[in-house]
């Protein structure tokens, strides 16, 4: 393993000296700059980054794909009568998607588009149906109409046209009634009301955000927090700390791995919240982009906050080992800890969701996720925000202290209760 050199000049030795005391202090970013290179040429790294990144723009890509798959459906026709049906089946369905004016006419009505084509004759319409020409061709007369499909009729196509000549057929039948629709239909509409004016739509979207949030946070503890614990007992084991202890303090050599660590993470999840935010920009949910955008600022301050505290703590599990195969056990309680917040996470609903939201570390992901889906107050999460802080002082205060007394113990592994009663 290769170190940048810490060793301190010979003449900057006194205690007391400034010159001494200012590299000191700086040692610490050394340590950050080696930790964030040594990372940035790890193959693996780069790999796992790349595919996220590559997940996200092809998810983003398909779902631009798919929300884009909108054309109009082509029907063959051959007389005026079945262009008017299909014209009326369109305007059903334009009223349909942009809340038309006769609430009554379409209530209910499929959203498939339509468009005509005429033909000359009804074996020329079954023509342009095998050849492609047309997704489907309305052939006969009112009350006689008939779909014809090549394998099947589509059946956004059938459901709307059906639809409109059903309606055509109650016009035309009250018309020799002497009689209105509306009159025939009167009382028959039921009328929706939707408490939540924003409409629930979206929940699906809103789902799909909170669940990446989770992933994120899972995969960067876990990334990250194993490569320091990883990093911790290997310059242990191969002693590397003792010289790296000879030239600075433990507790600059901890700062330096844990402010190395951070920059990668939250680069890492800018990059990705950003890849997210311009990809929704780009689809049918552009809407919920203010949203989403407040929702993942609070989420990269809280997740700033609580990776810290984490990469104390496994810092610490690395210092605990003194072998490479002990970090599986002392990193358990820290596993533990981001299982519960991971499941937390995704499962919390309510009232308990609404505790999650303040619970240190575990609000890193539920307070976006209520700020996503509405439920959060502007200050609930400058609150969470607060209780994080106070928490993680604690945490990292305990952690560097357990840190500096188990380093330098390369007799066997410790378990965390005896590296609290170690004296320095």
């Amino acid at each position: 393993m290769t170190t940048t050199p810490l060793t301190r000049p010979a003449a900057a030795a006194t205690p007391g000296d400034d010159a001494d005391a200012h590299e000191t202090e700086a040692a610490w970013r050394i340590v950050a700059g080696r930790e964030i290179t040594v990372k940035l040429r790890d193959r693996n790294f780069i790999i796992s980054t790349l595919t996220t990144i590559a997940i996200f723009v092809v998810a983003f890509g398909v779902s631009f794909l798919l929300g884009g798959d909108d054309d109009e459906k082509r029907i063959a026709v051959v007389s005026p009568d079945a262009a008017a049906i299909v014209q009326q089946t369109d305007a059903r369905a334009e009223a349909a998607e942009t809340g038309g004016a006769d609430e009554t006419a379409v209530a209910g009505a499929p959203t498939v588009r339509l468009t005509t084509e005429q033909v000359a004759d009804e074996a020329a319409a079954e023509q342009a149906v095998r050849d492609g020409d047309a997704d489907a061709a309305l052939v006969g007369r009112p009350g006689e109409w008939a779909l014809v499909g090549d394998e099947g009729v589509d059946p956004g196509i059938a459901a709307a046209v059906s639809a409109t000549v059903a309606t055509d057929a109650l016009e035309r039948n009250a018309a020799a009634a002497g009689t209105t629709v509306a009159d025939l239909t009167a009382g028959s509409v039921v009328q929706e009301r939707l408490l939540d004016s924003d409409g629930t739509s979206d929940e699906g979207v809103r789902v799909v955000a909170g669940f990446v949030f989770v992933f994120l946070f899972y995969m960067a503890a876990i990334l990250f927090g194993y490569a320091i614990a990883n990093s911790v007992v290997e310059e242990k084991q191969s002693r590397i700390v003792e010289i790296l202890a000879a030239a600075i303090p433990l507790r600059q050599l901890l700062v330096g791995k844990v402010v190395g660590a951070t920059v990668l993470a939250l680069g890492q999840m800018v990059i990705f919240v950003a890849i997210g935010l311009i990809g929704l920009s780009v689809t049918d949910y552009a809407t919920l982009l203010p949203a989403l955008a407040g929702a993942a600022a609070w989420y990269l301050v809280l997740f700033v906050i609580g990776f810290v505290a984490l990469a104390c703590l496994f810092a610490v599990a690395g210092a605990l080992a003194t072998r490479a195969e002990d970090v599986q056990t002392t990193t358990s309680p820290l596993l533990t800890i981001i299982m519960v917040v991971f499941f937390g996470g995704l499962f919390l609903q309510d009232t308990w969701q609404v505790i999650g939201s303040y619970v240190p570390v575990m609000s890193t992901v539920t307070m976006p996720i209520r700020l996503v889906a509405g439920t959060a107050a502007w200050w609930e999460p400058a609150v969470a925000t607060l209780l994080t802080l106070l928490a993680a002082a604690v945490i990292i205060r305990v952690a560097e202290r357990l840190y500096r007394r188990s380093i330098m113990q390369t007799g066997r592994k410790l378990t965390y209760r005896e590296a609290l009663s170690l004296t320095e």
